[in-house]
């Protein structure tokens, strides 16, 4: 991290202390087609622009605000490396949750289903992840007031939390049989090749996208603890006939925005 990423992170703190006094214990992320689950929540909802130092989403179905109540705060839209944006700016959300509170996180996204199992419309958790990225958020000076040089990855999504939310899962959802898969992270903005999906097949990965990677690890650095989702939107590059494209990627977030609303709910009432 930058030096002067502290400083950032402060002045972002002062803006929404300026609006909401509330010390949330659950941070939440959305991904794309999914900002609508900000609506379902009552709080004090943010823009982005009226955050000092806050960046702006520039890709479309992310909302590009956030909303705080007592026990939780949602952020409707990311930031990722492929629109321009330095790492500082990409894990700055989780920054600024630990900085609030937070202790526990909920990260949610649109991927490709690489397991041949998975279709476009399931819902699945992420129990371990790849970083195909070329980087990392951590390199650069590390701050020891944050967290350890050499931060420990053998768990990166909390097993109590992933077991807490499939049993949350089985209630709120009964009609769904949930998925559960490794998570691999390229750069984006392109979508992986045919030979890059049989890469992530054969070193185990089941989803494929282009963010989360980062904010994991940063969560992980900070303490806190992570759950996963996936929304499988469309098969992977080489597993169909149609091309990629990212309506696809919109249309079928909104057709099991309910699902997700309901299991992102009911998580949040567990965890909150």
């Amino acid at each position: 991290m930058e030096a002067g990423f502290k400083v950032r992170i402060d002045k972002a703190v002062a803006s929404i202390r300026a609006k909401s006094k509330s010390t949330p214990k659950l941070g939440v992320i959305l991904g794309s087609g999914l900002s609508g689950i900000v609506d379902s929540i009552e709080g004090t909802e943010i823009s982005y622009k009226d955050i000092e130092g806050f960046p702006v989403s520039t890709v479309h179905g992310h909302k590009g605000s956030l909303k705080i109540a007592d026990n939780i705060i949602v952020f409707a839209g990311r930031f990722h490396f492929y629109e321009g944006y330095k790492m500082d700016d990409v894990v700055m959300p989780i920054t600024l949750m630990k900085e609030l509170g937070v202790e526990k996180v909920l990260l949610t996204n649109a991927a490709g289903g690489v397991n041949y199992t998975f279709e476009p419309g399931d819902l699945a958790f992420i129990i371990d992840q790849v970083n195909l990225q070329g980087t990392n958020p951590l390199i650069g000076p590390n701050n020891d007031s944050m967290g350890p040089r050499f931060p420990d990855m053998s768990e990166p999504y909390n097993k109590e939390m992933l077991d807490e939310a499939s049993r949350i899962a089985r209630k709120v959802l009964p009609h769904r049989t949930m998925k559960y898969g490794v998570y691999a992270g390229f750069t984006g903005p392109s979508y992986e090749t045919p030979a890059e999906i049989r890469m992530v097949r054969a070193f185990g990965g089941d989803l494929v996208g282009m963010s989360t990677v980062p904010e994991c690890i940063v969560a992980n650095y900070l303490g806190m603890k992570v759950c996963g989702i996936s929304c499988v939107t469309n098969l992977a590059a080489g597993l169909g006939h149609a091309k990629l494209d990212h309506k696809e990627v919109i249309e079928t977030s909104k057709l099991v925005e309910k699902d997700m609303i309901g299991l992102v709910s009911g998580l949040i009432e567990y965890w909150s």
